[in-house]
């Protein structure tokens, strides 16, 4: 304990010592900063299983210079798994560096057309910024065995005489061989070039980041378009937009996973934190930046609501404060996360061998964001192409919805709330050469969200909070319970900013602000075999800062990011305290501790 209290009585003094005075008291915006040290910058997560093994095979696949790229078509290049290469897990290498001014920006990496990778950029400043992302991509184990297929990035970056930060962008494959003791193993010709390890894998439908144990679809279909100059990302500019793409299932499927991937951008880049129309209307305001602070994410099978998703709310390494983001960037920005939903129990309605449309929505939105998904699908290898798995949707549930909304303002001050509960359950079995199965899927999300505005609208609170909880179960015709799979996920984010009135002729602002934001996640699983694993995820981080600010320019400020990042699984448990003032790392203590039950051959 004495530990700890001495770690953040260094943390306050060195901020009284080296932040700028701001003498005086809008809304969370998008600003750039200035600097002249060379920065590295990471996202804190916790070390991949073989993070520390040497990779089987290594694949440098693409390297680019990302400039003035806005309206060019994403870079691709060709792919093919390396010659004589086993292995059965995989990870996505993403290094990239910049000098000169520039705001941050979204990125993306897709192979075949589907969406494996999505980050933004550090803001680039006049010295070089550069950092490293590595991400676990065995789960797109069936894509990455395929020959003669690309690789595509797209950075949207834009290079004038204001904004002259290039991003350089390196891309590479590693490739693992990992042994699970005590499972069974057998080493699966793909093809003439490639020997993929895949009996190591278990079924397990916990979805999310592909653990040591579960094991990778059999066939992955983008629900993605390819739109030249706007990559193969759907651009949704308004809550009345279904993007989406028809696909014909194989017959022989017997489970199916959706993954949606998702970045918010322009005017609901801070959605959570957007006043309702009448607010502005009332108050003449020349923001266009409303429709509220709720935001839903539909998928639609044959326009069929079968599912949704509430999003993290990922800040940009631009957004509220750019202090806050040196050199610590804020959960999920360098690894956005996606978001499965099981569609197993309704497969008995896409088995016909007929085209079905997979479409996507944003409710509420406003321009732009920027959507895809990749569908999961798990095929019966003992059933030939003459097969068909049998399946029939059994129940797709009374859906529970409920939103409420309020608001009361005098002036520029006052509150807006808005509440959301949904509850659904979808039922269905399907019948293949591993029996006749029914999957039943139910799901509880609550979202609520305030917003307070006091002091003539320059002081703002936003308090949200978003809680999930998804229930998988599998069981036999005999009622044998073959897998149980239970998640719960909650997002608590509150942000408070007060900005002061230009001050002086040039139009200089200051705005202090405080910022929490957490992902908080449980998973369990248990099969037939009273065999059970659990993980829960804590990542946590506080930020206080102030800055002063000319159309849109950081000329001083300074901040404080503090992150506590707690991970226990089967496999390993690793926890991680750091701290941040001014741009420089004050504090950061790690402890991994992985279990001896994964070795390398």
């Amino acid at each position: 304990m004495s530990n700890l209290i001495f770690f953040f009585l260094i943390i306050i003094l060195i901020s009284f010592i080296n932040a700028p005075i701001c003498s005086s008291l809008e809304n969370p915006s998008h600003f750039i900063k200035h600097g002249v040290i060379q920065q590295k910058y990471l996202e804190i997560s916790r070390p991949l299983p073989f993070a520390n093994l040497t990779p089987s095979c290594t694949l440098p696949i693409l390297s680019h210079h990302f400039g003035d790229t806005i309206g060019l078509p994403p870079v691709s290049v060709a792919y093919a798994p390396p010659d004589n290469c086993s292995w059965n897990h995989v990870a996505l290498q993403f290094n990239a560096s910049s000098n000169g001014i520039q705001y941050d920006r979204i990125a993306a990496v897709w192979l075949d057309g589907a969406d494996i990778f999505r980050t933004s950029t550090a803001e680039s400043t006049e010295s070089s910024v550069f950092w490293t992302v590595t991400k676990d991509v065995t789960r797109y184990s069936s894509l990455l065995a395929k020959e003669d297929i690309s690789l595509s990035v797209m950075l949207e970056n834009m290079v004038n005489d204001v904004y002259t930060g290039v991003y350089y962008v390196n891309v590479t494959i590693l490739y693992y061989y990992i042994e699970e003791m005590n499972a069974p193993l057998s080493t699966i010709s793909t093809n003439r070039k490639v020997r993929m390890v895949d009996d190591v894998f278990v079924d397990n439908p916990i979805r999310g980041s592909l653990g040591l144990n579960e094991k990778p679809a059999d066939l992955i279909i983008p629900i993605s378009g390819n739109n030249g100059g706007e990559g193969f990302w759907f651009r949704i500019q308004s809550d009345s937009e279904l993007k989406g793409k028809s696909v014909i299932i194989p017959k022989n499927t017997y489970k199916a996973v959706m993954e949606i991937c998702v970045s918010f951008h322009g005017l609901d880049e801070f959605w959570y934190s957007n006043p309702p129309d009448s607010y502005i209307r009332e108050n003449s305001l020349t923001s266009q930046r409303g429709h509220g602070s709720y935001r839903e994410v539909l998928l639609n099978i044959d326009r069929n609501l079968v599912g949704s998703v509430v999003p993290f709310p990922v800040i940009y390494p631009g957004g509220i404060n750019p202090l806050y983001w040196d050199p610590i960037v804020s959960i999920g920005a360098f690894d956005h996360p996606s978001y499965d939903i099981d569609i197993t129990p309704i497969l008995g309605d896409l088995l016909d061998g007929k085209s079905h449309f997979m479409g996507l929505k944003v409710l509420d939105s406003l321009p732009f964001w920027l959507v895809d998904a990749n569908l999961h699908l798990w095929v019966d290898k003992q059933c030939t192409s003459d097969c068909e798995v049998q399946g029939e949707v059994v129940d797709y549930g009374t859906p529970d919805y409920e939103m409420k909304r309020s608001s009361s303002f005098k002036g520029l001050d006052g509150s807006y709330e808005v509440e959301l509960k949904r509850k659904s359950q979808y039922h269905g079995w399907v019948n293949s050469s591993a029996g006749n199965l029914t999957t039943t899927v139910s799901r509880e999300l609550k979202f609520k969200n305030e917003i307070k505005f006091d002091n003539k609208g320059t002081e703002k609170k936003v308090k949200q909070k978003v809680e999930e909880e998804i229930e998988i179960s599998v069981v036999s015709e005999t009622g044998m319970k073959i897998s149980h799979t239970t998640m719960k996920r909650k997002y608590p984010l509150t942000i408070t900013t007060k900005t002061s009135k230009p001050s002086r002729e040039d139009g200089t602002i200051i705005m202090h602000s405080e910022l929490e934001n957490e992902w908080n996640e449980k998973k369990k699983w248990s099969n037939r075999d009273s065999h059970s694993c659990s993980s829960s995820l804590k990542n946590r981080q506080k930020c206080k800062g102030c800055m002063s600010v000319q159309d849109r320019i950081v000329l001083q400020g300074g901040a404080t990011t503090e992150q506590s990042y707690s991970y226990n699984g089967e496999a390993s448990t690793y926890s991680r305290e750091i701290a941040a003032v001014n741009g420089t790392l004050v504090h950061d203590t790690a402890n991994y501790v992985k279990s001896p039950s994964v070795s390398a051959l």
